[in-house]
């Protein structure tokens, strides 16, 4: 187990500006995530404050790394796939790889996710069999059948999950996922390599239809694309949403969420979603944290 007083979830503009601060107050810092995850990775600005000429977002979220490395942030390019809230309020973390990392405060800088669909009825089944969250649903299909759709770190995991549940679990990967076989290796877990066309059903999923008109029977269909999104990750803990939308976290000026010690930062907190407002928001709950440790530890 790793302990640092701050982790910082998202490697994008706000959560190095987050890294940064939190880093020169003299405190632990991690940083999780990856440069190619932010949507500034492929983006040229032309808006940003003090560049005269067009800034490509590569160089000045690598740049932005190089500070933060500087002033004694940790980086460790991994995804987060599952956050807990002890009772004594640390914060549980466990990633991709298998790293498991305990924190006093957390700054969440998770950008958002768009959610891409797979099917044209996908819409007509959410919440009668097709769900984005397996920590939130996995126990509503005990000695069901089930199939995991994706790529990445949360296909995987989600499929293993489910194992945990479920009486028998299908896993169809959308790309091609190098490590795959590997990390189901004795596994209770079926890898099928067709292509899914639609969902089986009227009123309920029944099934899966596959591109050479085989039909799978499942009861449950999991979408887990790429890394898990921050409104999945969020879930267990009970962090408040925007009343309007729920699709962002709630925050105060702080960029304190209804948790004491989780902070939230960036395009996650809602629009604009503007670099300038990510850089400012991260400052904010960089030295928010910092205050927070503080206060803790002179507490305790």
């Amino acid at each position: 187990m790793q302990e640092y007083e701050i982790v910082i979830i998202g490697a994008g503009p706000a959560g190095l500006q987050g890294a940064i601060h939190a880093a020169r107050r003299r405190h632990k810092v991690l940083l999780l995530g990856k440069l190619e995850s932010s949507a500034l990775y492929h983006a040229h600005i032309e808006n940003y404050f003090g560049f005269k000429e067009k800034i490509d977002g590569k160089e000045l979220l690598l740049a932005g790394l190089d500070q933060a490395l500087k002033f004694g942030t940790t980086y460790l390019p991994e995804d987060v796939i599952k956050l807990e809230l002890s009772e004594n309020g640390d914060f549980f973390i466990e990633t991709e790889k298998g790293s498991s990392i305990k924190s006093l405060a957390l700054i969440l800088a998770l950008g958002v996710k768009k959610k891409k669909k797979i099917f044209k009825n996908e819409d007509a089944f959410v919440g009668k069999g097709v769900s984005y969250c397996v920590d939130c649903d996995a126990w509503f299909y005990r000695g069901k059948k089930v199939a995991v759709l994706g790529d990445g770190s949360a296909a995987i995991h989600g499929a293993l999950t489910l194992t945990k549940f479920a009486s028998r679990v299908f896993l169809i990967p959308l790309k091609k996922m190098e490590s795959l076989h590997e990390e189901i290796k004795d596994r209770p877990v079926e890898v099928v390599s067709k292509k899914p066309i639609d969902i089986v059903g009227e009123e309920e999923v029944r099934g899966l239809k596959l591109e050479d008109e085989q039909i799978i029977e499942v009861d449950g269909i999991f979408i887990e694309l790429g890394a898990k999104g921050p409104l999945e990750l969020l879930g267990p803990l009970g962090v408040e949403l925007d009343p309007e939308t729920f699709n962002y976290v709630k925050v105060d000026r702080k960029m304190q969420t209804n948790i004491p010690g989780l902070f939230a930062c960036g395009d996650l907190t809602g629009p604009p979603l503007q670099l300038a407002k990510a850089v400012g928001e991260g400052c904010i709950a960089g030295i928010s944290a910092s205050d927070y440790v503080k206060n803790l530890k002179i507490s305790s």
